[in-house]
């Protein structure tokens, strides 16, 4: 059932009030905080490739403050194990039964920081939660609730000491971007003390309406020439020249669902082909591997997935609606 027009104006009415409210805490980086939104509301994850001080916590605390959640902080490092991340269940002597400590990531908003400084075994312990919603020890399992959305980060820079995420792993994360630097103006405002402190923030919405609006999300409309150009954009990746690994079908259904939540962010009860190109980059280049002696001339994923949205022609706009 396609969602209707009043439904569609609600979403992005409330969309936009969702990216104000963090926006007030994270100065001058709308169109990451709406990607992230995307993201959440397609049901998937994130993953930001940033140096350090750029407001990835804050990012996490404003959103959460905005959705009336709750939200956790896991340091990663060498000696971090699973339990460390799920909870481990605890003998009590008083009681004689074993009882179970929640782990941090029984949150709405999870901030995985430097996922990539623990162990292959621990980073798996997330990811499997990421892909399941739901932990199981000693053969109990347990959900962690909903809306869930964690924000792995990366350090690009200082790769001493760190465990590379495997390509399986990364494609697990439905989108990949970076805050980065503030430009002048916005560090000016920040300077000036404009910025809100998270703790500050008025919550915008309900958890659960929230869930309602991803919800709405999978029921926009996606014309057969959308996804028709959808999967031309992913075959593309993968007969192109410099990319060794193209992109798995894994990462067409996540295109498909942001396109729609990008559509509905916008007012539209369907979706259209500007919706893809806009989140082609963040969604696809992360799953490409691209040939050494391509990533050696400066060829990156991000590029060549750029390339491609030139070269492959969209439906036009009449036909796709």
């Amino acid at each position: 059932m396609t969602i209707s027009q009043e439904q569609a104006t609600w979403f992005a009415q409330t969309f936009g009030q969702l990216a104000d409210n963090v926006e007030r805490a994270v100065l001058g980086k709308r169109h990451v905080v709406e990607l992230v939104l995307t993201a959440m509301l397609s049901d998937g994850h994130v993953l930001l490739e940033d140096v350090p001080g750029t407001g990835k916590t804050s990012l996490a605390r404003a959103l959460a403050r905005s959705l009336q959640g709750t939200n956790t902080r896991i340091q990663f490092t060498p000696d971090l194990l699973p339990g460390d991340i799920t909870g481990i269940t605890v003998y009590d002597q008083k009681s004689g039964a074993f009882e179970f400590h929640a782990g941090p990531v029984f949150a709405n908003i999870v901030l995985a920081d430097e996922i990539n400084r623990a162990s292959p075994k621990t980073q798996s312990a997330l990811l499997e939660v990421m892909e399941e919603g739901k932990v199981t020890v000693d053969g109990t399992s347990r959900p962690v609730g909903v809306p869930f959305l964690v924000i792995a980060t990366q350090n690009p820079v200082e790769q001493a000491g760190t465990y590379r995420l495997p390509e399986a792993q990364l494609d697990r994360f439905l989108m990949k971007t970076s805050l980065g630097y503030p430009d002048h103006a916005a560090t000016v405002r920040i300077l000036d003390g404009e910025a809100v402190d998270t703790s500050a923030l008025s919550p915008v919405i309900a958890p659960q309406a929230f869930v309602g609006m991803a919800d709405m999300a999978r029921d926009v409309y996606v014309n057969a020439l959308v996804l028709d150009y959808i999967a031309r954009v992913v075959d593309a990746t993968r007969t192109a020249d410099q990319v060794r690994l193209g992109v798995s079908i894994r990462g067409a259904l996540a295109l498909t669902r942001a396109t729609r939540t990008r559509a509905a962010s916008q007012g539209r009860t369907y979706a259209i082909p500007d919706d893809v190109k806009a989140l082609a980059v963040p969604v696809l280049s992360h799953r490409l591997i691209v040939h050494p002696e391509a990533e050696f001339d400066g060829v990156t994923a991000e590029a060549v997935v750029g390339q491609i949205l030139l070269d492959v022609p969209p439906p036009t706009q009449r036909e796709a609606v």
